[in-house]
């Protein structure tokens, strides 16, 4: 027997006399299942999707139990782990992430897996524990003033001067998006940032010509 035989022969050995007990199996999947469903409350309570995904959320919570019964059943044996390769090597996840936030929560919940099912469950713990808190710190965070949006129907093109004139007396910023006109009658989206939309509204409902005005904020990314 040459020594890549015995080398092959030793490494084989030794996966193949990792024996997991019972106990250890039932620890590992109900740290997986209290991680799984600590995740699903946060993602609930963090998430501000005008569509909330419930079938995403409960997810994210089975997904730690799943990732470590795999975890586990590699270390049993390389040949099951050279197995799980190819056989996951052919998954392609195709579901569409419509929110940068949501793949922060699908990769902690693939990670908080691995890490119970490779017997570091305080790891796991103290990791979730790190991450909820940078989550709720960061979110509430204000680096910048969200924009807001102000529409308005004048009554003509005439009337524009002066609508603008009234916004740059209330606000810091202000950035016509679009005009539209509807015979003879301008649609105006103006971008702004303020902190006195109550006057603004006040100041234009007196202005002639101005038909109808509204101010709404939006969840848009923030551009400065």
């Amino acid at each position: 027997m040459n020594f890549g035989e015995i080398f092959n022969k030793a490494f084989l050995d030794g996966f193949s006399n990792t024996d997991i007990g019972f106990m250890e199996m039932a620890m590992v999947f109900a740290l997986a299942v209290i991680l799984g469903g600590y995740i699903y409350l946060v993602y609930r309570f963090v998430s501000r999707q005008a569509f909330y995904s419930k079938q995403f959320n409960v997810s994210l919570a089975i997904l730690p139990v799943i990732v470590a019964a795999i975890i586990l059943a590699i270390q049993s044996s390389i040949v099951i782990s050279l197995g799980m390769v190819g056989a996951l090597s052919i998954v392609r996840f195709r579901t569409a992430v419509k929110d940068p936030i949501d793949l922060t929560f699908l990769f902690w919940s693939i990670s908080a897996g691995i890490i119970c099912g490779a017997g570091l469950g305080e790891l796991a713990v103290v990791a979730s524990l790190v991450v909820t808190v940078m989550l709720l710190v960061l979110d509430r965070l204000q680096v910048v003033q969200a924009p807001m949006l102000l529409a308005l129907n004048l009554a003509g093109l005439e009337t524009e001067e002066g609508a603008v004139d009234t916004v740059r007396q209330y606000c810091r910023h202000y950035k016509v998006k679009s005009r539209n006109v509807t015979r003879g009658k301008l649609h105006m989206i103006v971008e702004v940032r303020t902190e006195k939309g109550k006057e603004l509204l006040k100041a234009l409902e007196e202005k002639e010509g101005i038909l109808s005005m509204s101010l709404m904020d939006h969840d848009g990314e923030a551009v400065f």
